[in-house]
């Protein structure tokens, strides 16, 4: 592949409307991938209090050095305050509201109604945002947050273009003026709003309570009346595929929506690299004067499916369609589809690839049945030979007998695109100030499946 082209950050022009770009931040390697490749704010969470528990995450000491770390770059910080507070939990969450609100934090991201009575008592303007756990799908629902202080509402991801657009449409005629935030890309909930039950009600992990078990994401039998319903190799009922709103962009910023939203805090600093950069240069080439080419472009596409794809999907801004939302085929990571195994000889395995190939890449054979052991391992040979690639495999890393004609083969990594991105961050001029907590600042973050609102 080509080196990654180098992002540029301009300024809103005169007259255009360019929404705020917020990225995911699990880490302090996380918050300086985002900051370098282009996003306007950062989201993240501390160690209690937050829908992602299963983040690295910070800690209330690190906040006054991740604030001035931010602010120095003129990016924004918010804190993820956004599970349910028990009653007696009110006094430890007083206490973190008034360390966020003296660190100079900018805003924090709240589900609890309490909560933002609370952050009311203690500040008369601190900001407040609206989680989309709110479940704000409607004016009314806007005039409400705007009743208990919010500044800013993100909107449940439930909501099509139609509705943005009937939203601001209502909230205008209303004489209101108030910001909305809407995902644009990561990992889709099957719950509504992300308020799921189902990890608790099986396991005793409430998502509410940033604990989810990713109960979606695993295969289920259909039984209709009291007969198992044949379902072939569709096992992943509730495993919507992730969102991606880049083709729809265009159409997205002219619904006036303030700030547009990357999930994915439980994910590696690669993946906030890399996504983060294709929203930027995609919001830039969409605001930009001059022709830009289609949505999203082939290497857009590329970029987004090695940074993390279970498919991606434009979920609910068309509209619903359930059958296209979950394709229900698997339910974890795939990457890149390079095709089906034609042939196997020689220690060969002989595709017709969809997508580019090289040695190094890693590959992951899909048989169909995606909760077993799959065969997969990296390529150490690629000979093409008219519309076929052959691919070779050392000797140990990958068992051919387990490989089969008609498996689909999925590119799941691309060490090379790793490495531009890791070099790109390492060559800038920012280092990341060392946190007080004594924690190891280079660790990455852990690329889960189930990553939720």
């Amino acid at each position: 592949m080509s080196s990654l082209p180098q992002p540029t950050f301009p300024t809103d022009r005169p007259g255009t409307h360019q929404p705020e770009l917020l990225a995911p931040a699990g880490n302090w390697d996380c918050a300086r991938a985002a900051v370098e490749n282009g996003a306007d704010a950062i989201y993240f969470g501390l160690d209690r209090f937050n829908a992602r528990m299963r983040a690295e995450n910070f800690t209330e000491a690190d906040l006054p050095e991740l604030m001035a770390f931010l602010h120095r770059r003129g990016v924004k910080g918010y804190v993820t305050l956004n599970t349910l507070i028990f009653p007696t939990e009110l006094p430890e969450a007083d206490q973190y509201l008034r360390t966020i609100i003296a660190a100079g934090v900018d805003a924090v991201i709240v589900q609890d109604v309490g909560i933002c009575r609370l952050i009311r008592y203690l500040s008369p303007d601190f900001p407040i945002h609206a989680s989309t756990q709110m479940t704000v799908t409607s004016a009314a629902g806007v005039q409400f947050a705007k009743s208990l202080g919010c500044q800013l509402v993100v909107l449940a991801r439930e909501c099509s273009l139609k509705d943005i657009n009937k939203i601001q449409q209502q909230i205008s005629e209303q004489g209101i003026s108030f910001p909305l935030e809407v995902f644009v890309h990561g990992a889709l909930c099957v719950a509504y709003s992300g308020q799921c039950l189902t990890s608790e009600a099986l396991g005793g992990r409430s998502a509410n309570r940033g604990e989810c078990a990713q109960a979606c994401r695993m295969p289920y039998d259909l039984i209709a009346d009291g007969k198992l319903v044949e379902l072939g190799d569709r096992k992943y009922l509730l495993s919507p595929q992730d969102l991606a709103g880049l083709e729809i962009l265009p159409d997205l910023i002219k619904t006036g929506v303030t700030c547009l939203k990357i999930e994915g805090r439980l994910k590696t600093p690669e993946y906030v690299a890399n996504v983060t950069r294709v929203y930027r240069q995609a919001l830039e080439r969409v605001i930009s004067p001059t022709p830009h080419s289609p949505l999203p472009t082939p290497q857009d596409r590329y970029n987004l499916e090695m940074a993390f794809s279970r498919g991606l999907y434009t979920g609910w801004f068309r509209g619903s369609n359930n059958q296209e939302l979950v394709h229900a085929r698997f339910g974890k990571k795939r990457g890149v589809y390079l095709g089906e195994v034609v042939d196997i000889r020689q220690q060969q395995v002989i595709v017709r690839p969809q997508a580019p190939v090289k040695p190094g890449d890693g590959v992951v054979f899909d048989a169909g049945h995606p909760a077993a052991k799959e065969e997969g391992g990296r390529i150490d040979a690629v000979e093409h030979r008219g519309q076929e690639v052959r691919l070779t495999f050392g000797r140990h890393d990958l068992n051919l007998k387990r490989v089969q004609i008609g498996d689909k083969v999925w590119k799941t990594s691309d060490p090379e695109l790793d490495r531009q991105l890791r070099s790109e961050l390492c060559g800038r001029n920012a280092p990341v100030p060392a946190p007080d907590s004594g924690r190891d600042i280079r660790r990455g973050g852990v690329a889960l499946d189930g990553d939720r609102p």
